[in-house]
């Protein structure tokens, strides 16, 4: 199922912000120089934009090979953001994550040494692969924008996102990821297998010499700064929101803990996740308020990993995605 749609959602841009806003076009430029590298993963794409503008955390699901780690490294470099990658293992222990005060001999003393979370995009790649204790350490930094070591707490450059990968489909060796941390993440996109024609282009891409792990060989170019993105971060808190459309999400909300086949619902955390992305999206797409079709296009990614679906469900082959659609056939849309 695609998770986001890549056109401006349908419907009158009434009381919208004009659709030549330099900032919004420049962001818009972001997508093309990342379509250099990446290939029919348009809502993905969108969605990892989304996650940056509304300060949240994106987790990635797909198999291998669907140009996850890729999608990620294309997004920084057309962003002109530093970027670091922990390839997440059993052994990685939260030192190696947060960073640690390292003796020196020269002075005797125990200057603190900076972990890779020390970046703007951090690549969390197979993130569940390493034990709880490690991704624990990560949690602070996703939640707090800071890391505490030795009793000192220390900020994290700004802007800072987390893009997390996991493979959906391989169990041995891997931890089930804290409810905590899995709150913390704004959205979960899935990363389909691609079409024929797509993975045609992907192939014909290769044969003309691109390489992986070179995005700079797509020819992507930076066409955003950290400036831009900070700016755009407060235009997308500016964007407003009628009490009928906050009403819609919260009635959105309460149909999934009393949806039959949920054991766990979508609490206001979640709520408050469903509006960010959804002015998120909005500020994107022209518009100076959301609407229901923003709170519609982001519902799948943002609730899709709040939702705790009863066993016996699971057994009949219910999943969240499946819930959420029944959702939001059945709660009446404002007007």
């Amino acid at each position: 199922m695609t998770d986001l749609p890549t056109t401006t959602p349908a419907g009158p841009a009434a009381g919208s912000t004009p659709a030549g806003d330099p900032l919004r076009e420049v962001l818009g430029r972001v997508r093309a120089e990342v379509g250099k590298a990446v290939v029919g993963q348009e809502g993905a794409v969108s969605g990892m934009i989304v996650g940056l503008l509304a300060q949240g955390h994106v987790l990635l699901e797909g198999v291998p090979g669907v140009a996850k780690t890729l999608l990620v490294r294309s997004l920084a470099a057309a962003m002109s953001l530093d970027t670091k990658r922990i390839q997440f293992t059993p052994d990685l222990m939260p030192g190696d994550v947060t960073g640690s005060l390292v003796f020196d001999a020269s002075t005797g003393t125990f200057p603190f040494r900076e972990g890779p979370v020390f970046t703007n995009v951090l690549l969390a790649d197979e993130v569940n692969r390493t034990p709880p204790k490690t991704q624990s350490a990560l949690l602070e930094a996703m939640e707090e924008r800071q890391v505490s070591v030795d009793g000192s707490a220390r900020m994290l450059p700004d802007p800072f996102f987390v893009a997390a990968t996991m493979n959906p489909i391989e169990f041995e060796g891997t931890y089930t990821l804290p409810e905590a941390q899995l709150d913390r993440f704004l959205m979960k996109l899935t990363l389909d297998l691609p079409p024929r024609d797509v993975e045609w282009q992907v192939l014909r891409r290769h044969a003309d010499g691109f390489v992986p792990r070179d995005v700079r060989s797509a020819g992507i170019v930076p066409v955003v700064g950290v400036d831009e993105v900070r700016a755009a971060q407060r235009a997308v808190r500016a964007v407003g929101a009628r009490d009928d459309v906050l009403a819609y999400v919260v009635d959105l909300a309460r149909a999934t803990r009393q949806a039959p086949s949920v054991r766990i619902g979508v609490s206001p955390r979640g709520s408050t996740a469903l509006l960010a992305a959804a002015k998120a999206w909005a500020w994107l797409t022209g518009y100076d308020a959301i609407t229901p079709d923003h709170v519609q296009a982001m519902l799948l990614p943002v609730w899709r990993h709040r939702l705790r679906i009863a066993a016996d469900a699971e057994l009949e082959g219910v999943d969240a995605d499946g819930v959420l659609q029944q959702v939001l056939d059945q709660v009446r849309v404002p007007i």
